[in-house]
């Protein structure tokens, strides 16, 4: 447990939580997968996708997503005077969290057939029987996840995150797990399993670390640390980010426009959050305690200077990542999915699903950052108004692009959705702290798009006449149009880059170079 408690810097902590993320990322491939190849895009999978709603959104009420960012900068300031301060505060928070998402899971699982109809408006009745069956069954782990974000909460500001790190893993892998041990009862073993996997990984792991780590019980209801944590805590649970509804408004609004259609946008947006996980969001986390800290020094200049480095890095690699995946999205989904219940159709009706949501990839990576550069200043409320107001204007435009272009009319609403929250959210930072972290973005962005049209170009020459040259072999044609398409891309844009602007790479070889080094 030592080992895993250990603390680490921002770099290594950037590259434990980017790999982290990338697991979990393929492992929620896997599990999608494994619910593909059986079930593909039917009312069985829709079920299943869609008895996240409830959950979820209850999860987001209570600002569960963001209980770490929200605790951080409190459990730092109480630890600092001293040990029993510290506990008593996290203490007090972590029982009013027990009693307000054990009393919300009640109340959810008693309505859980009204309920069902809100996630699901488009389904029949046998249908929103089972979704309330397995609303019940899933919204039990949400109790885990609140609770063992307040225990995560206490490791990031530690800085230890490899439990952290483990989390997402063993929460994914009892997913699998659940489901194929009950493959004979439909999706019901996959619920099972999320119940499971919230229990032992993302409760009981960090409750584990922060124990051995000197974890102190005080019982307590009143601490003055928890009136500043709710109010802290309440814009997050009043307002909600279309980043965070945007996978329930694919799966509510998905729903009226045919079964498979919440299935086929859950499977492209799987593939496209890998991008933002492992670029973005490894980013934003890794770098959130360190901006947390030097707004606590009052170093505003050392603060927009990381900040604009945090961003022009993002742009850097995930740029270039969504242009070569926008062009290999069909052998992409090809290779992931299609087998089993999961054919060529599905294939098709999926791949302008995940191209659009993937042009949204870049926005997705300068909103993580930028809402981290407002917690970071305990500025919760301002992120919140901004989510909340484009989240209403989103809900007439996912309402009526899906009516008028059907499945993929939703997915055009998300991404429109992300760009609008994300130069919305910007602008108003903008504002209020100046333009100082944003030096170099809007050029690196730029710079980066203008220098992957080759690659690009290139990618979807190769993947179309490689899928033509193997169309007799549709696993073994994805797997090298994607390997074909990829390393092509990857020395075109290196080449082009080197030539036009060697500068704009200059923070890739400087990391291949150092690992080169220490290696030798």
């Amino acid at each position: 447990m030592a080992f895993l408690t250990g603390k680490q810097h921002m770099g290594l902590a950037a590259v434990i939580m980017a790999v982290s993320i990338f697991l979990s990322r393929f492992m929620g491939l896997i599990r999608d997968k494994v619910i593909s190849f059986y079930y593909g895009a039917s009312i069985e999978s829709d079920i299943y996708f869609a008895s996240f709603v409830i959950p979820d959104f209850l999860n987001y009420l209570l600002a569960g997503g963001y209980f770490s960012i929200t605790l951080i900068p409190l459990l730092a300031e109480y630890f600092s005077k001293n040990d029993e301060e510290g506990w008593s505060f996290f203490s007090s928070v972590l029982l009013w969290v027990c009693i307000a998402i054990t009393a919300g899971t009640c109340v959810a699982w008693i309505g859980a057939p009204y309920l069902a109809k809100v996630a699901a408006p488009g389904f029949d009745e046998p249908s929103l029987a089972r979704l309330t069956y397995f609303l019940r069954i899933i919204l039990p782990a949400q109790i885990f996840f609140l609770l063992g974000s307040c225990f995560s909460g206490v490791l990031y500001m530690r800085k230890q995150f490899l439990v952290p790190a483990f989390v997402p893993l063993v929460y994914n892998a009892s997913i699998i797990l659940g489901g194929l041990f009950m493959i004979d009862k439909g999706m019901e073993g996959f619920c099972w399993g999320v119940l499971f996997g919230a229990a032992s990984g993302s409760f009981m792991l960090p409750y584990l670390a922060v124990r051995s780590g000197g974890f102190q019980w005080k019982y307590t209801l009143r601490h003055p640390g928890v009136k500043r944590f709710v109010l802290l805590a309440l814009p997050l649970m009043i307002g909600q980010s279309i980043v965070v509804l945007d996978e329930q408004f694919v799966r509510i609004f998905g729903s009226l426009t045919g079964d498979g259609a919440v299935s086929l946008l859950n499977y492209s947006r799987r593939i496209m959050l890998v991008p933002v996980g492992v670029v973005a969001q490894a980013a934003g986390v890794a770098s959130y305690p360190f901006l947390a800290a030097l707004v606590a020094k009052g170093d505003t200049k050392e603060f927009n200077t990381t900040l604009s480095r945090a961003l022009r890095n993002t742009m850097l690699f995930i740029v270039p990542l969504s242009f070569w995946m926008i062009s290999a999205a069909e052998p992409t989904l090809r290779l992931i999915f299609q087998q089993g219940s999961f054919g060529a159709s599905e294939t098709l009706g999926a791949t302008p699903l995940l191209q659009i949501m993937l042009a949204s990839v870049a926005f997705w990576g300068v909103q993580q950052m930028i809402g981290r550069a407002f917690y970071a200043h305990k500025d919760t409320l301002t992120p919140a108004i901004v989510g909340t107001l484009v989240s209403v204007l989103a809900i007439p435009v996912y309402w009526f692009l899906g009516k008028t272009i059907g499945v993929m009319g939703v997915a055009l609403a998300g991404t429109l959705s992300v760009v609008l929250y994300t130069l919305t959210l910007s602008a108003v930072w903008a504002r209020k702290h100046g333009t100082g972290a944003f030096d170099g973005v809007i050029r690196m962005f730029l710079l980066s798009a203008v220098l992957c049209v080759p690659a690009m170009g290139a990618s979807v020459y190769v993947v179309s006449n490689v899928t033509i040259l193997l169309e007799g072999e549709p696993l073994l044609g994805a797997f090298a149009s994607l390997a074909a398409s990829g390393t092509l891309f990857c020395v075109l844009y290196a080449c082009t880059s080197w030539l036009i602007a060697p500068k704009a790479i200059e923070p890739i070889i400087t990391f291949v170079r150092g690992r080169v080094l220490r290696r030798a």
